[in-house]
């Protein structure tokens, strides 16, 4: 399992969902809000939005929030986010990417900045980290929808260059830039996804022990928890035996 989808099995464990899920739905209302104002506000028009609107309605947001975001960007809120990427080293040497959305640098800046100094990190420059990641559309499915090979002859048939299937479901991957044609595609033949998204796909991986680990969750879960901040990825594993102590 991808290190990353064990820390969102964390924060679920953690019964933080209500307060996390108000946070979402603002954080993809606003990437909705952008991503209509940079594009055409017909989601069939415009890829980016399309993505987002996926994404959202992937979380359960409900319809009358994602047409509020759009409706936003024609009336010229929102134009004044900036999208920055910041990259960084957390605990025990984890390469971290954290992505942000603001209305002002400076803040956001100083805030990622401090963050990771304070949770045993340091903010490198952009590219510092980027190496080891991969740009990647990532598709998600339960494992309802089908065996590993269905999953995997409709992942080739749709233009998706891996899969990776287990117990708890299928994650497709395909290029950055073939996630709208892949993810339809699919659409077609699996039905609508868990989750549709742009991601950095770690191409190498840290292990973490258990101290490691808090530190490195601690760290992450005080960058989402700031309003600029839309994701956070970092390049760690961690076992299953470690995994069932946090």
């Amino acid at each position: 399992m991808a290190g990353h989808s064990k820390w969102a099995n964390i924060q679920h464990r953690k019964g933080r969902q209500d307060a996390m899920r108000s946070k979402l739905f603002s954080k993809l209302s606003k990437e909705i809000t952008v991503a209509a104002k940079m594009g055409d506000p017909d989601p069939e028009k415009n890829p980016r939005l399309r993505l987002a609107v996926k994404e959202a309605k992937s979380n359960s947001v409900p319809k009358d929030v994602i047409d509020r975001a759009i409706s936003k960007s024609q009336a010229g809120e929102g134009d004044d986010y900036e999208e920055i990427r910041y990259e960084g080293y957390g605990p025990n040497g984890v390469a971290v990417i954290v992505e942000a959305m603001t209305d002002n640098r400076n803040r956001t800046a100083s805030t990622v900045r401090s963050t990771f100094g304070k949770h045993g990190g340091n903010l490198g420059e952009t590219g510092s980290v980027g190496f080891m990641f991969e740009r990647k559309g990532e598709i998600v499915y339960p494992a309802s929808v089908g065996d590993e090979d269905t999953v995997m002859m409709a992942a080739i048939e749709a233009g998706a260059e891996d899969v990776e299937s287990g117990d708890e479901g299928h994650t497709i991957y395909c290029g950055d830039t073939d996630l709208n044609e892949v993810s339809t595609a699919l659409e077609a033949s699996l039905g609508e996804a868990e989750s549709t998204k742009l991601i950095w796909k770690p191409t190498t991986t840290t292990e973490l022990d258990l101290e490691g680990a808090q530190k490195l969750f601690r760290l992450i879960e005080v960058l989402e928890d700031d309003d600029d901040i839309q994701r956070v990825t970092a390049n760690f594993e961690i076992s299953d035996e470690i995994m069932a102590q946090l």
